[in-house]
Parts: C-alpha cells; sequence; structure tokens
C-alpha cells in the first residue's frame, strides 16, 4: 500500500499533475486486495463541461474499476428492446404523459440497470442519476461535480469550437435544462434545486478543485471507505438481480467475474 507521504503528495494540488504515477501504485495495490472485500461503487453526477467524466474515467483507470456512462447504458438498453436511453433523456416531461406504461417500464429498466451494474460491483458510474438509485447503499459513494456557469460556457467555446458566446450560452442553458427535466421525470429531484446536494457525499466545484486533485480525492475517500467495512445488509452485493439482465451487463462490460 501507499505510505502516508504518498497519499499527502497524491492530495498536494502543486504536485499531484507531476506524480499521476502514484494513482497507478494506489490502484495495483487495491487490485491485490480485490478478492479480500469489494471497493465501493461511485457515482458521478455533473453538470455539463464541469470535468465530471474526466474524473469518472481517471478513477476508474487507475483503480481497474469499469467506467460506465450513457453509451454502456445504451447497449444494455438496446439488447432488451427498450426505447432507446438518448431519447429518453431529450423528452419533455410532457411527452411521457401520453405513454404511461412505456414511461413506467423505462424507468422502471434504468432503475434496474443501475443496479444490476452497482451489484457487478468495481464501478465508476457517471450520469443517468445513478445517485437516486444507490443513495441508500453503505458501499456507494455518490458524488457531484459541477462548476460556474461562465466558466462552463468558456469550456463549451473551447471544446465545441463555438465562437459565439450568446450561441454557446443558449446550448448550455438548454443542455442544462434536458438535464434537469430527466432527473426530475424519472426520480422526482430537481437537479438545479440546492437541497439535491444533501443527495451526495460529496460536492467538488471544479473552479476551485482541479479534476487532479479531485481524482485523488476520489481514491482516498474510496480507500477510506473500504476500510470503515460499511453494514453489509445495505451493500450492493445483497442486491437481487434478473439472471438475464446480469448476463446481459457482463457481456456488454466484458467482465463475466462478479466482483
Amino acid at each position: 500500500m501507499l505510505s502516508s507521504a504518498d497519499v499527502i503528495m497524491l492530495l498536494s494540488g502543486s504536485l499531484v499533475s507531476k506524480n499521476l504515477d502514484l494513482f497507478w501504485k494506489l490502484g495495483h495495490s487495491l487490485e491485490k486486495n480485490r478478492e479480500v472485500e469489494p471497493m465501493p461503487v461511485i457515482t458521478i453526477s455533473r453538470e455539463i463541461y464541469s470535468e465530471g467524466s474526466y474524473i469518472g474515467e481517471k478513477v476508474a483507470e487507475a483503480l481497474g474499476y469499469h467506467f460506465v456512462d450513457k453509451s454502456t447504458m445504451e447497449k444494455v438498453f438496446a439488447e432488451h428492446s427498450i426505447v432507446q436511453l438518448s431519447e429518453v433523456c431529450k423528452s419533455e416531461p410532457g411527452f411521457w404523459a401520453r405513454f404511461d406504461d412505456m414511461r413506467a417500464t423505462t424507468i422502471k429498466f434504468l432503475k434496474q440497470v443501475i443496479l444490476a451494474l452497482a451489484r457487478h460491483g468495481e464501478m465508476v458510474i457517471v450520469g443517468r442519476g445513478a445517485f437516486a438509485v444507490l443513495g441508500t447503499f453503505a458501499d456507494v459513494l455518490n458524488v457531484r461535480v459541477q462548476s460556474p456557469f461562465l466558466m462552463r460556457v468558456r469550456r463549451a467555446m473551447e471544446k465545441e469550437r463555438i465562437a459565439d458566446y450568446a450561441r454557446a450560452e443558449a446550448l448550455l442553458k438548454e443542455w442544462d435544462r434536458e438535464r434537469d427535466a430527466f432527473v426530475k421525470s424519472f426520480y422526482d429531484i430537481r437537479w438545479v434545486d440546492t437541497a439535491a446536494a444533501s443527495a451526495f457525499d460529496l460536492v467538488i466545484n471544479t473552479d476551485k478543485v482541479s479534476p487532479d486533485v479531485a481524482v485523488a480525492w476520489l481514491i482516498q475517500a474510496l480507500t477510506g471507505l473500504k476500510e470503515r467495512k460499511p453494514d453489509r445488509k445495505f451493500i450492493t452485493s445483497t442486491i437481487e438481480v434478473d439472471t438475464a439482465l446480469a448476463n446481459t451487463v457482463s457481456e456488454v462490460l466484458g467482465c463475466h467475474v462478479t466482483h
């Protein structure tokens, strides 16, 4: 395992970017202990262009975890001939009023997919309101990543190559509205409400905390959560999953070992 000095180096903002190899050391040391005690699951809910996906990918890469995002869940949905998840995420809440049965089926299946992913184990799940489904489990760390609106507009302009500020601002507002509508429609939670922060164990502002420092924090937090040995009555290994869905998840992940 890493020494206390190594951990301090990880958490030092001035050294993190120069010492990313420490992430790999920590990940490899945790790898040796997997058969002894499964590691927790992490969900990351993020504002668009807050660098939440980058943080999730780096944490998963360092720990050897599966990284799951919308595209992964799309594949599971497709295997079970369920309406395309991407279309659901963009739909207005009023759209579902005309298809109550379809809405109920889609919501139920999405929750089942998230539970199946968590049951598989060693998972970083980004988006799709996973925090709302897994919030009661003692071995799940729910994280929200956010950033000031103006900073996100600048990032959108850079990454999408948008020259006009007003256009980038309008697009970002539309994307935020779609995300809020999705979480509200599926989980009856307003993403934009500050009260929603109570649903998270950790809230990170990437305007003040660099993404690489956030990666180090989450690795350390996951390690600490594992060492606390949460109540086994309320952990993800107790989730019961339909065999067909569990097999689909394993196929999509390319991993047939439940961690």
